[in-house]
């Protein structure tokens, strides 16, 4: 008596959620390596932003998860993410953003303008914030939820993604 073997359709499934799964897991843990750890005091230290104003973490994240967008202007992947961060902004989610060695304040206003960017920056024009939060990846999403760093992601992130992960810091 012969079996019938499984139709191609079924094991070519199988294979995908297999791998599916393996890029998650792989995904998962490239993210926990790559997490930065954020110094004693980052989330009261006071972050000087594009426009002059002068705000902190602690307060952003309170009652409603911050995203904060590491991005720089000469990041290949950064132009696919930095649309879903001004989208965000613009549709009334909690997002600040560091451009990371992306000029002085004046070429970065510039860049931005040409851009259509308006969300809240802060120029980290030498890169010490980034160093010292141990950011070495553009573009870096950081969730933070009333004053703790919940969420880290590196590389490309979908808006959808990102609202998943604000979502998520949010229950």
């Amino acid at each position: 008596m012969t079996t019938n073997p499984q139709p191609r359709w079924r094991r070519w499934g199988k294979e995908a959620l297999w791998l599916l799964l393996m890029a998650l897991i792989i995904s998962t843990l490239l993210d926990l390596w790559r997490s930065p750890t954020l110094p004693e005091g980052a989330m009261s230290a006071p972050v000087t932003l594009q426009d002059g104003s002068s705000t902190d973490l602690a307060t952003l994240s309170q009652g409603k998860p911050l995203l904060v967008y590491y991005w720089a202007s000469w990041c290949g992947v950064c132009r696919f993410t930095t649309p879903a961060a001004q989208q965000l902004w613009q549709e009334g989610e909690n997002v600040l953003t560091v451009a990371l060695r992306s000029g002085n304040a004046e070429q970065l206003a510039k860049g931005m303008s040409k851009k259509g960017l308006t969300f809240p920056t802060h120029n980290d024009e030498s890169g010490a914030l980034a160093a010292k939060w141990q950011v070495g990846v553009t573009p870096t999403f950081l969730v933070i939820k009333d004053g703790t760093l919940v969420s880290s992601t590196t590389g490309w992130s979908s808006k959808w993604g990102l609202q998943l992960r604000l979502w998520w810091a949010s229950l």
